[in-house]
């Protein structure tokens, strides 16, 4: 009989392999379920999730259970951008980068306005798998920025002429994508509240096909949020035949990640394929690589 005897360190390493290996089985099992039930040919991931206070274990079990591998996003940009955590320098973004290291997530930023990149270098970003921004933060009367969803908003930002300021909207979410250098825009199409309750009349097929245009020019691919149940059925055709890469999101804080179904009911009716969807680019093809 022949004794094969191993360090603490060997018998560690292999279990800690043996047990990463069954993970993986188990989610590559609920995911190819998940994936059968909806009936689409690629695997469903949600690119909009932030942790918040949520314990990321606790975050990787629901990822699991719902068959839908998360992308953690965390505000960056200047301290200027009111946050419970905005990473501003180098230092805090690999520490952020860190915490998510070996575990099964994409791993993204939520950028802020438009100097968040100069925060960071090329290299600390390229440590990113994508990077998503918005147009919720708007310039206001005064220039400085405004959080459009929030109360009070009439009161710094000009809708005197709601037409005038839909344009106005309209080339912010042109210049977005024009200047700096995101793979995903999120919350697409969403309006403040002074124009929410007419929404068909201020998204005309101009304005649609304006953003359209610039998504395909600048290689941005267009969220569907699947919490604010946007873009509607219009614009996204036209993003559709236009060749634009789409993305899913939640926007979700737990437990609300991973709630996919109107990004799903709409990948079916638009007849998505794998081909038509985002997933984070390999190195040096990144959006921070390439467009900075």
């Amino acid at each position: 009989m022949t004794f094969i005897l191993t360090t603490r360190r060997e018998f560690l390493r292999s279990n800690l392999v043996k047990g990463a290996a069954l993970a993986f089985a188990a989610r590559g099992k609920a995911a190819g379920a998940a994936q059968a039930q909806t009936g689409l040919d690629f695997p469903l991931t949600d690119l909009h999730v932030h942790l918040d206070n949520s314990m990321i274990d606790k975050v990787l079990e629901l990822s699991k259970e719902r068959g839908v591998k998360f992308g953690i996003v965390e505000h960056a940009g200047t301290k200027e951008n009111v946050y419970p955590v905005v990473l501003s320098n180098d230092d805090e973004l690999r520490s952020y980068v860190a915490t998510l290291a070996n575990k099964s997530v994409y791993k993204g930023i939520q950028a802020e306005w438009t100097d968040w990149a100069h925060c960071f270098s090329r290299e600390a970003l390229a440590q990113l798998d994508f990077v998503l921004t918005d147009a919720w933060t708007f310039p206001g009367k005064d220039g400085k920025r405004v959080k459009l969803w929030q109360a009070g908003v009439e009161d710094k930002a000009d809708f005197s002429d709601k037409q005038a300021f839909m344009d106005r909207f309209v080339d912010w979410h042109v210049q977005i994508m024009a200047e700096e250098p995101i793979d995903i825009l999120a919350n697409v199409s969403w309006l403040p509240a002074p124009l929410a309750a007419d929404f068909d009349r201020y998204w005309t097929a101009a304005r649609i096909q304006k953003v359209v245009d610039a998504a395909v020019k600048y290689r941005v691919a267009l969220e569907i949020g699947a919490g604010l149940r946007l873009p509607k059925t219009p614009f996204l055709r036209a993003a559709r035949s236009a060749g634009v890469k789409f993305s899913f999101g939640s926007n979700g804080r737990f437990p609300e990640m991973g709630k996919l179904d109107y990004a799903v009911a709409m990948a079916r009716e638009l007849g998505l394929k794998r081909e038509d969807i985002f997933t984070p680019l390999p190195d040096g093809q990144k959006a921070v690589q390439r467009r900075r």
